[in-house]
């Protein structure tokens, strides 16, 4: 197993592990991302599955994000996912074999307040994904998409990018709602061993499916959109969120 991450100090733990290797790629770095598949490469001799993990979320009024907050959004959740897996389709196609998993969100399906940047991140994932599914089957890659719900990790924390200018004055009463209710949702989110459990097996399973949820809040919320039409859909979030 090859586990990337910017900091390889924090990888100490995994390093010691039989058949890890723990080296350095961060996603908006080109050539971190080229010599971490060579050498994946040649540690190992094959790279079977990609998980595309990296991301986080820019959250707030639109007005409140500078032009740089909003480049580095789509940059490293969308063109980061791009240049990565760009990175080892000549290794799958020479391989005729390979998977991509593509960790996208409930929020690459529906939108919640405030979210128009990270939203936007969520549902190029999933387009992407769908459209590379049909050209990556002539050569035997198959793409899988993890859509999951609130989870039990440090999203709220580091990887959470909450941008507001209080002197714009007009949003301040709903961004106080919507944090609230942001905060009760997460109260309530399922432990990362089950959203593993989930990669796990759409790595295994061998199978053609694209798409899976991850969490009970994730498979309620994903029947409930897919059965409402957008107006009823909306007046609901709405209603959950006191706006």
């Amino acid at each position: 197993m090859i586990a990337t991450m910017r900091n390889t100090e924090e990888g100490r733990e995994l390093s010691v592990l039989e058949d890890v290797m723990v080296t350095r790629l961060d996603v908006l770095e080109l050539e971190s991302i080229e010599s971490a598949v060579n050498a994946g490469i040649q540690r190992f001799g094959k790279i079977d599955v990609l998980l595309n993990n990296a991301g986080y979320g820019a959250y707030g009024p639109l007005e409140s994000f500078t032009r740089e907050k909003i480049m580095r959004q789509f940059n490293t959740n969308v063109i980061g996912l791009l240049d990565v897996t760009k990175s080892l389709l000549p290794h799958f196609r020479a391989n005729k074999s390979g998977i991509i998993i593509n960790i996208s969100s409930i929020g690459g399906k529906m939108a919640f307040p405030l979210g128009a940047l990270y939203h936007g991140t969520k549902f190029a994932v999933e387009g992407i994904s769908e459209s590379l599914s049909y050209e990556l089957a002539e050569f035997g890659v198959k793409i899988k998409i993890i859509e999951a719900g609130a989870i039990d990790t440090d999203f709220t924390g580091r990887s959470l990018d909450f941008s507001n200018d209080e002197s714009l004055i007009e949003y301040q009463p709903f961004i106080g709602k919507i944090m609230s209710a942001m905060q009760t949702l997460f109260q309530k989110a399922s432990p990362a061993s089950m959203i593993a459990d989930v990669i796990f097996n759409a790595a295994i399973d061998g199978t053609d499916q694209l798409r899976y949820s991850a969490g009970e809040d994730a498979r309620t919320m994903l029947a409930f959109h897919k059965q409402q039409d957008d107006q009823s859909f909306i007046s609901s979030i709405k209603s959950q969120f006191d706006i």
